[in-house]
């Protein structure tokens, strides 16, 4: 575990944090900004535009924690890439959204029509259910977080799926008929989840939250405690209900 005092008993050293820029990064930004002297906690930030180097440099140790990610995306990478990390408390909830310049309801797709999806396992498998939701796609029974195209049993439309860089599905909305974009690339973008989606995850009995991770073992840390305070606390709450207007959710319980 980390140390909570620096060499010589003087100060803790920063909390080294590692946000995607939006909405993660402006949350994180809200706290350094705002709330974290006050709490006695030193907070530094590095933003990363992806979803894999925020966890391999967790694991390294060159950050401390991160958020940007939900647990069956946190679970899946911990399986492939045998890293060891927890989550410490739920956040907020980003939610997915179907976007397209050619339909404004994902029912009225064309036949033979193209949607890109996200191409890591875990995102793919919740933009098809997001489609499935509204009866575009049926998936088997038993598809689980991981569902894939291959896991389609009913494709009435004859859709075709692009399997892109999650941060590139915006770019692609010019190409295809509707891309399934996750909400901080949506909004990176310039694309409002509440008004610019065609379709819309639910927050009921949604497990996308994202989360604060760390370092097994290093969960009781003086600071990261601190930050999961912060993250719960009322003034994080308004800050995101007032900012992001329903396009992002607070979480006010791990």
């Amino acid at each position: 575990m980390l140390p909570v005092q620096g060499a010589g008993g003087g100060p803790a050293p920063p909390l080294v944090s590692a946000p995607t820029a939006v909405p993660a990064g402006e949350v994180l930004t809200y706290i350094k900004d705002e709330l974290a002297a006050q709490a006695g906690l030193d907070l530094e930030i590095k933003e990363f535009t992806d979803y894999v180097l925020p966890n391999t440099a967790l694991q390294e140790g060159s950050l401390d924690a991160n958020l940007y990610q939900n647990q069956p995306y946190l679970d899946d990478f911990n399986k492939a890439q045998g890293t060891d990390l927890v989550s410490v408390v739920k956040a907020y909830l980003p939610p997915m959204g179907v976007y397209s310049k050619k339909v404004d309801d994902v029912r009225d797709l064309a036949d033979g029509a193209t949607v890109a999806v996200p191409a890591d396992t875990t995102n793919e498998g919740r933009a098809l259910k997001l489609l499935a939701s509204q009866g575009v796609i049926t998936l088997e029974a038993d598809a689980g977080a991981d569902a894939s195209p291959a896991d389609i049993s009913e494709n009435p439309k004859n859709l075709e799926f692009k399997e892109l860089e999650p941060a590139q599905l915006p770019r692609s909305l010019d190409d295809v008929a509707a891309a399934v974009i996750n909400n901080n690339y949506a909004q990176d973008a310039g694309l409002s989840p509440t008004k610019d989606a065609v379709l819309l995850e639910s927050a009921k009995d949604n497990p996308y939250a994202n989360l604060l991770a760390v370092r097994r073992g290093d969960e009781d840390d003086p600071r990261v405690r601190k930050l999961v305070r912060l993250l719960t606390s009322a003034e994080v709450k308004k800050f995101i209900e007032d900012k992001y207007q329903g396009s992002v959710l607070p979480v006010t319980s791990g």
